[in-house]
């Protein structure tokens, strides 16, 4: 089950109904005058309105399964007891000396470079249920460790 924000599943669910409503009609039409210029056998307009027309509904299938397995995260019902899902959390790096700051969200919204991390992540992972003053030790892919005391927990007004 793929996790996402209210906001993400409505512009998908937009995105579906754009396929549908506007993208299908169009391409029927396409492949309507390209069957209009005769034989189809040797038709390069028919074969490239039925490319389009099956890569149309392989993304429709794709959104509809997507939206259909979808668990909605709201991340403002949340409470600061334990890093979670739309928690910030301010971590003292104990490997390497400093103080960081993320945001765990799901997959997709994560952004590195701004400070939102996967809750699939190495990190975000292992993070998941922390609470404030707990050291947690995160394996990265390439076998290094860093180690992690959380220092705060703040729920994110955000999404």
């Amino acid at each position: 089950m793929a996790q996402m924000t209210k906001d993400r599943y409505e512009k998908k669910q937009a995105e579906l109904d754009y396929l549908i409503n506007v993208r299908r009609p169009e391409v029927a039409e396409h492949l309507k005058e390209a069957r209009a210029f005769g034989d189809i056998s040797e038709n390069a307009e028919y074969d490239a309105a039925q490319n389009e027309q099956a890569e149309l509904e392989a993304s429709i299938a794709n959104l509809k399964d997507e939206l259909n397995n979808a668990e909605i995260v709201e991340y403002g019902n949340l409470v600061n007891d334990a890093v979670n899902i739309g928690t910030t959390v301010n971590l003292k790096n104990i490997t390497k000396k400093k103080e960081e700051r993320f945001q765990i969200v799901v997959a997709s919204d994560a952004d590195v470079f701004s400070g939102r991390i996967s809750n699939e992540s190495p990190v975000g992972a292992a993070l998941i249920g922390a609470k404030e003053g707990e050291k947690v030790e995160v394996e990265l892919p390439n076998g290094n460790k860093i180690n992690y005391q959380v220092l705060s927990i703040e729920v994110t007004e955000n999404e």
